[in-house]
């Protein structure tokens, strides 16, 4: 009998899921394994929730957009007897290995079974907010920060056409890489990131200056940025993060600015819209890559690693030295964004 592949995908969805999905598949079936998919990611794998994954089931897959496995935000170590039910589910399906595709949470509980409880695992680096430390790119981030930026084109004709200063808001929760690539892209007037407090009097002055030469200026704004002077009412998750629906930065910063500069000013919010749709080329090849390099990892045996992509090279590294920290924003990129914006 040939030994078992399990893959999941845990918390928020994002383009290059699929291809990446496929990657394993394809990769493990040639290596002479067969495959099964987790629905809905630790969820399944507390519920034992599972279905067999061939080779024509994700054939086609590599341009679709979410996870045909589907995904939710469940961490067993929050749920009572969820470890032990998930080390069950492990023996119930005659796992030989799985292979986790998240970011820092869903690695986060793959790291910890690894080291707590020795289990076959393998991680897979997805996140669109490419906050993943241990590898230069997350396959999501490309694709929603190049939606994010022909929104904010798109913002930028109708601002014009009005003589407005524009706002559009984007996802980012604690690491502003979708807003700043979204910013140098766009050629925004300014970028609000969450890795500092937003400057009112310098983004006013600039914005105004903008707005004098052309009409029109735009903004750029990470959904969990600090403004000066409000206080942030945070609802958890089950792994202790901020929820950030409807927090409406992009609204708030449009009022300060109309009030600060006396300039009509709109907002606009790309929010999940960044989640869906077809993977751009580069996700996809990444994501084929990742995945392609988990079903060796589990054939050479090198558990307890993720997938990173280092230069040009994909190559494993170790899942507790992944998630230990998340990639922010750095001096020199902050430092490169001042000079252009």
């Amino acid at each position: 009998m040939a030994k078992r592949i399990a893959i999941l995908t845990g918390g928020g969805d994002c383009p290059g899921l699929n291809p990446a999905i496929r990657g394993v598949v394809l990769k493990a079936v040639k290596l002479g394994y067969e495959c099964v998919g987790i629905q809905e990611g630790w969820r399944g794998m507390i519920d034992a929730a599972a279905k067999p994954l061939f080779v024509d089931d994700v054939k086609e897959i590599v341009g679709n957009g979410g996870t045909i496995l589907g995904t939710s935000r469940t961490n067993p170590y929050k749920k009572e007897g969820g470890v032990p039910k998930v080390l069950e589910t492990f023996r119930k399906l005659n796992l030989h290995a799985l292979v986790a595709m998240g970011g820092e949470d869903t690695l986060g509980v793959a790291a910890k079974l690894f080291k707590e409880h020795k289990v076959n695992v393998v991680g897979v680096p997805k996140t669109m907010d490419n906050d993943l430390d241990a590898t230069d790119y997350t396959f999501g981030f490309d694709t929603s920060a190049t939606l994010a930026m022909e929104a904010a084109e798109r913002l930028v004709d109708t601002g014009r056409s009005h003589r407005r200063i524009m706002v559009l808001e984007v996802m980012g929760r604690h690491a502003g890489w979708v807003a700043l690539f979204t910013a140098i892209g766009a050629g925004a007037d300014y970028v609000c990131l969450p890795e500092r407090p937003v400057d009112i009097k310098d983004m006013v002055a600039k914005l105004k200056a903008a707005h004098a030469k052309k009409n029109v200026a735009l903004v750029i704004a990470s959904e969990a940025v600090d403004i000066p002077g409000e206080k942030k009412e945070e609802e958890l998750d089950e792994f202790g993060h901020m929820i950030l629906k409807a927090r409406g930065v992009a609204e708030r910063l449009c009022k300060i600015i109309e009030t600060e500069t006396g300039i009509e000013t709109r907002s606009a919010v790309i929010g999940h819209m960044q989640r869906g749709g077809s993977p751009t080329l580069f996700d996809r090849i990444l994501g084929t890559r990742v995945g392609v390099k988990a079903a060796e990892l589990v054939h050479e045996g090198k558990f307890g690693n993720m997938t990173a992509l280092k230069g040009d090279q994909v190559v494993p590294v170790s899942l507790e030295a992944a998630t230990a920290r998340l990639k922010t924003v750095t001096p020199e990129w902050l430092a490169l964004s001042d000079d252009l914006l």
